[in-house]
């Protein structure tokens, strides 16, 4: 009788199996690779319902949510609910990044701003978001100012952190470098520091405007109702239609990867030298 466990580890069932679904996964197109696991999740959901594993009405077939966006998309509601939170985010967006960038930039250029302004943001960025809402309701109201103040404030503090980051990484010799050929300020900060600083900036803005989305779907949700995604949820828990929940949910997260997808892009645009330092090493 031959002793398994003298076998090599690559050939014991287990290994072969693991094998096996590495090769079947890599069979599978890099590009659409991403998409496994939510085919795989959709999967084992309409099997959930064809069976009858549960015949509770939050189980809602992936066709009747289908059938409850196709709805939407014909009646037009969704693009108004999207607009409206677009357009909330979006102003969020730029006010929150603008102040975010004007005073990371004044914290990590000046060593007498930090010393002054320092102490009072690393204590207010401890404060979490969600308690401004009160202060924010009391001092813009319960309409639009209020929501895109408090999405200015989840694009604004990232933002400030990841700025000064950069700014403080700068390595000194390139300010040495920039010193001996006695460039002026303006030609320092555009032509080394705003480089060197580049990664950083885009991480915090990448973070500012995951934030932002997260935020826009808060204040919908927390301040008085109106147009947007957030309504549309609340709309579909009041009356308990879990397909429409549902739907909201999956244009949620669509829009977060667009999002992100194009702001990816636009990293690896603008930042290709990166990439081609890091192959010459």
């Amino acid at each position: 009788m031959s002793d398994t466990s003298s076998l090599p580890t690559s050939s014991t069932p287990a290994s072969l199996g693991s094998v096996a679904s590495s090769n079947v996964f890599q069979k599978v197109p890099q590009r659409l690779r991403g998409w496994v696991l939510p085919a795989a999740i959709v999967a084992l959901w309409w099997a959930a319902v064809q069976s009858g594993w549960s015949d509770s009405p939050l189980l809602v077939s992936p066709g009747a949510v289908w059938q409850r966006g196709v709805s939407q998309v014909r009646s037009g509601e969704l693009w108004v609910a999207l607009s409206a939170s677009l357009w909330r985010m979006g102003w969020g967006f730029v006010i929150g990044s603008a102040a975010g960038l004007a005073v990371g930039a004044l914290l990590g250029w000046s060593r007498w701003a930090e010393r002054l302004v320092g102490p009072t943001f690393h204590t207010l960025k401890q404060i979490s978001l969600f308690a401004w809402i009160p202060m924010l309701s009391m001092w813009f109201g319960l309409g639009d100012a209020a929501k895109i103040a408090f999405v200015a404030m989840a694009a604004f503090f990232p933002v400030v952190l990841n700025t000064f980051e950069g700014l403080r990484s700068v390595p000194r010799e390139y300010l040495e470098v920039a010193r001996v050929y006695e460039f002026s300020v303006w030609q320092t900060l555009t032509r080394v520091v705003a480089p060197a600083a580049a990664p950083s900036l885009f991480t915090g803005i990448q973070l500012s405007l995951i934030y932002t989305w997260l935020a826009t779907l808060g204040a919908e949700y927390l301040l008085a109702s109106g147009k947007g995604i957030g309504n549309t949820l609340i709309d579909g828990r009041e009356h308990f239609w879990m397909d429409l929940v549902l739907f909201g949910v999956v244009v949620i997260g669509l829009v977060g990867f667009v999002l992100n997808a194009a702001l990816s892009a636009l990293e690896r645009r603008l930042l290709a030298w990166r990439e081609r330092t890091v192959a010459q090493y």
